[in-house]
């Protein structure tokens, strides 16, 4: 899932899989199995505090304004979130110079008022790197469309996508399940609510995101239905486009607009303006438009 190592789909529709070659070119890699491991180990917030030598409520503080994105999550038994974060990632955060001044001090004001307003960016900051393993695991337009659809509510994406054929198609195309409980579990439940955007700006991407997979994918073929066998098409290039406005899917830290003249990290990777998502939505879909005439 980090792209550490390459995979392959299974001809027979079952889950990727890792070629003999990819395995001899992991192994051969300087200071294997350790440097591997080193690469992609998780720790939780008391750990990542302790390296960080910050405080574990400051670390928390970070984690919810957006700051540090999580790589992963589980519910323990208490159905309480547990968020882990790559130990690799908060090194290379604590390493940087333009992080001095989010580990001591007060909190920029940016952010503070932004906690103060009760935020908390954990599930939105890993919707958006998981979006990014999903992406990159789909060669076909359609498993793409099914990618983005799955991070939207029913009733989003039936407003989306009005076809009945093609929901259903989406629904079996759609990635395997985080968790193994039964349906109608109360961890399955959290899991769910963590895998459905819920944020005003982040649902208007992923919908004009997948208006604009699924009108490759048609042009592909038609999606499965009683009477009509499927046509294949030679598919067009076609522009890709970011799930999401906020940072990449491998990027960990976002810094305060603030400290951007310091970072030299791309706009890409700053924390989006809290301005309701106006300005974002006004020049994306004025893009839209031009591009459809």
């Amino acid at each position: 899932m980090l792209g550490r190592i390459r995979t392959v789909a299974d001809p027979a529709g079952g889950r990727r899989r890792v070629q003999r070659e990819e395995i001899d070119r992991v192994r051969a890699a300087p200071g294997f199995p350790e440097s591997l491991r080193a690469h992609v180990k998780t720790v939780g917030t008391a750990e990542g505090a302790a390296l960080m030598e910050i405080t574990p409520a400051r670390f928390t503080r970070l984690a919810r304004a957006g700051v540090l994105t999580p790589v992963k999550f589980y519910v323990n038994r208490y159905r309480a979130v547990v968020w882990l974060y790559l130990e690799e990632e908060l090194r290379r955060f604590t390493a940087s110079p333009a992080s001095a001044a989010l580990l001591t001090g007060r909190v920029p004001a940016g952010l503070r008022a932004r906690l103060e307003a009760g935020a908390d960016l954990r599930a939105r900051r890993w919707r958006s790197r998981h979006a990014g393993f999903l992406l990159r695991q789909s060669e076909d337009p359609w498993e793409r469309a099914a990618a983005g659809a799955s991070l939207l509510d029913p009733v989003q994406l039936a407003e989306v996508v009005r076809d009945p054929y093609e929901r259903a198609y989406l629904h079996r195309l759609k990635p395997e399940p985080l968790t193994q409980a039964a349906p109608d579990s109360p961890t399955t439940r959290i899991v769910e609510r963590i895998l459905t955007a819920d944020d005003p700006n982040e649902i208007s991407w992923l919908r004009a995101s997948l208006i604009l997979t699924l009108e490759e994918a048609r042009r592909l073929r038609p999606a499965p239905r009683p009477g009509r066998p499927p046509i294949s098409a030679s598919p067009r290039p076609h522009p890709a486009l970011d799930p999401v406005p906020w940072p990449a899917a491998d990027a960990a830290v976002a810094v305060p607009r603030e400290h951007a003249p310091e970072t030299g990290l791309t706009e890409r990777h700053m924390p989006e303006p809290d301005r309701g998502g106006r300005d974002e939505r006004r020049g994306f879909f004025t893009w839209l438009c031009r591009r459809r005439t």
